[in-house]
Formats: C-alpha cells, sequence, structure tokens
C-alpha cells in the first residue's frame, strides 16, 4: 500500500484556517444566540419554580 499523500500550499493551509475560524465563530453566535432567546422566551421566573 502506497502512502499518497496530499500536501497543502501556504495559501490552502490559510484558506482552511479561515474556514475553520468562521464555522468556529458560526457555532459560537448561533449558541449564544439559542440561550439568549431561551432566556427570552422563559424569562426570569426559570429561576423561581416549586422543587
Amino acid at each position: 500500500m502506497s502512502n499518497d499523500r496530499v500536501t497543502l500550499t501556504d495559501k490552502q493551509k490559510r484558506a482552511r484556517r479561515s474556514r475553520s475560524i468562521a464555522l468556529a465563530l458560526a457555532l459560537a453566535a448561533f449558541v449564544i444566540v439559542v440561550y439568549v432567546g431561551t432566556w427570552a422566551k422563559l424569562g426570569a421566573n426559570v429561576l423561581i419554580r416549586p422543587m
């Protein structure tokens, strides 16, 4: 079995890193939106509940 590997150029590595950072930021923004939306929908009463 041969060991054929693809070697990325510096430009491709930078593009991959940029995409990874963009995906991470998009995921973080989505999590924040869901968190804030949950708090807005439930309100402060979420902490006042019978045990």
